[in-house]
C-alpha cells in the first residue's frame, strides 16, 4: 500500500522535480506539474496521455480513474494511494513525468 510520503520521496527522485503548493494541492513538477496530492493526502492526480490513462485505468480500475471534468478527458487521472503498491506508485510517476520535462528544442535544417 502506497502514501503520500512514498508518493513525495519517489517525486523528488525524479532529476528536476521541485514541489510546491497549487490551488488547496501539493504539486510536484519539473517543467511543468506531472502531479498533485489532494489536501488529505489520500488521493493524487497524475497528467497522462488519454491513452495512458484508459490503460491505468482497465489494469487497475480499484485505484485510477479518470478526472470527472475537461481535465479528465485530456488524460488527467485520479489514483487512490491505498490502493497502490509502492512499485505501481513509481511506475506511474515516472510515466507523468515523462510528459513534464522541458521540450526539446527543434533542430534547424540546413538549406
Amino acid at each position: 500500500m502506497a502514501t503520500d510520503k512514498d508518493l513525495r520521496r519517489l517525486a523528488l527522485d525524479l532529476e528536476g522535480t521541485t514541489e510546491a503548493p497549487h490551488f488547496d494541492r501539493t504539486a510536484f513538477k519539473v517543467a511543468r506539474i506531472y502531479v498533485t496530492l489532494a489536501p488529505d493526502r489520500k488521493t493524487a492526480n497524475f497528467m497522462f496521455t488519454p491513452e495512458e490513462q484508459e490503460f491505468k485505468c482497465m489494469l487497475a480500475p480499484e485505484a485510477f480513474a479518470p478526472v470527472p471534468n475537461a481535465w479528465g478527458k485530456r488524460g488527467a487521472t485520479t489514483a487512490i494511494l491505498a490502493k497502490l503498491k509502492v512499485a505501481e506508485l513509481k511506475s506511474a510517476l515516472e510515466t507523468a513525468y515523462q510528459h513534464a520535462l522541458p521540450k526539446k528544442p527543434k533542430r534547424r535544417q540546413k538549406s
